[in-house]
């Protein structure tokens, strides 16, 4: 059996288990689509975006994707300090594919996850324009969860304490989600904004989703899923490199 498979289908089984997990990860969702939601929806709509549940809903989904994923790079810290990591690296297979196994798993999970608040948003008032594109959007959803997955494990590979994990969380993945536009329209913003918002990709993950969901987009959908692919090779290389690197 694929090593690649037994990993995937390890991350998979303690997503599944981890029933704290999977209603933990409703938390700050359901607090975004209630308090932003419902409470700034008026004032969206006086300004003539239209209702702010259907702009706000694909970007809560994207901001669960990328949290699902880069936490997917404390399993690594953990499995070199409980051991289990040291045992895979020593087998006989290429630390290429115990890297491309544990992104696979951690992005399946990801995905789940956002399938999960997707079926909330659904619950709480968001309707897609069509059925039809829902599994278009949730193949960019998968596109979104790999490119950070292989982020986690690069960050994963290169961070021996949860500190340092601490410290990306708060000055890479919230600066990440907070310039991603899951918030607030992209268009006319201030130029340095604008810069930055077009370096982020969660911004092409969050606009992709949301026009393949709702038809709204500021790049265009082939334009969002063209860079996650180029985003999603640069990461997975970088990722690879960094766990090749990890001294047993």
């Amino acid at each position: 059996m694929s090593v690649v498979y037994i990993l995937w289908l390890r991350e998979l089984k303690k997503y599944l288990r981890s029933r704290a997990q999977i209603i933990g990860s409703l938390g700050a969702p359901l607090m975004y689509l209630g308090v932003l939601g419902f409470s700034l929806g008026p004032v969206f709509q006086r300004a003539g975006e239209g209702s702010y549940l259907q702009f706000m809903a694909p970007g809560v989904v994207g901001m669960t994707v990328l949290f699902t994923a880069m936490f997917s790079g404390i399993a690594i810290m953990w499995d070199r300090q409980f051991g289990f990591l040291k045992e895979t690296l020593v087998a006989p297979v290429p630390r290429l594919s115990i890297m491309i196994g544990r992104t696979l798993g951690g992005a399946t999970v990801a995905v789940l996850q956002g399938a999960l608040i997707f079926a909330v948003t659904l619950i709480v008032g968001f309707r897609p324009s069509t059925v039809l594109a829902v599994p278009l959007a949730f193949l960019i959803t998968a596109l979104v969860a790999v490119v950070f997955a292989a982020l986690a494990a690069g960050i994963g590979s290169s961070l021996k304490d949860m500190q340092g994990f601490q410290m990306v969380m708060n000055f890479l993945v919230m600066p990440i989600w907070f310039l991603s536009g899951a918030l607030y329209p992209l268009k006319g913003l201030p130029t340095v904004l604008a810069v930055l918002t077009r370096v982020d990709p969660l911004t092409y993950g969050v606009d992709g989703i949301r026009g393949t969901l709702i038809g709204v987009t500021h790049f265009g959908v082939a334009h969002d899923v063209i860079v996650l692919l180029a985003v999603g090779v640069v990461f997975v290389g970088i990722g690879a490199w960094r766990f090749s690197r990890i001294e047993i």
